[in-house]
């Protein structure tokens, strides 16, 4: 009797292991497509990323870059003072997107064009996302803002 104790309690822990680890997995395969790591334009190229890996570009957009297509395609440049990377988006911007302001994209890196899915700009006057900011220290060009 006492073996047969043992081993169900050993049945237990292998079927509670087992679905320890397929959770696991389960939850890794799940999330894979929901984790987007940040690069900033001189990363992107020097390392240039596959075209179906989806990421976050940040930067200040360049000045003089904004240009606006047919219907709701807008062009512009972003750059982190070493380097420039081209970018389209089909929709409408934040409000409070404009030139030499921070900014953050989602999307694919597709024939030299960064093809954003989602935009995001700051939302007040000093906020800057603290990725972009890091980038901008590397590189020298951060500048503070006066508040």
């Amino acid at each position: 009797m006492k073996s047969l104790k043992k081993q169900r309690r050993i049945q237990v822990i292998a079927v509670a292991a087992v679905a320890l680890v397929l959770s696991t997995a389960l939850i890794g395969y799940a999330m894979r497509d929901g984790i987007n790591f940040f690069r900033a334009p001189s990363q992107i190229l020097a390392e240039p990323p596959e075209p179906t890996e989806v990421f976050r570009i940040g930067g200040l957009v360049e000045e003089g870059s904004i240009v606006r297509g047919q219907g709701e395609t807008i062009r512009f440049s972003v750059t982190d003072g070493g380097a420039v990377v081209p970018v389209t988006y089909t929709g409408v911007l934040p409000d409070l997107f404009e030139e030499n302001q921070g900014m953050v994209g989602t999307g694919r890196y597709i024939n030299g064009v960064f093809e954003a899915s989602e935009i995001l700009a700051k939302h007040d006057e000093t906020y800057m996302p603290a990725e972009v900011v890091d980038a901008l220290k590397e590189q020298g060009v951060y500048k503070p803002s006066d508040s």
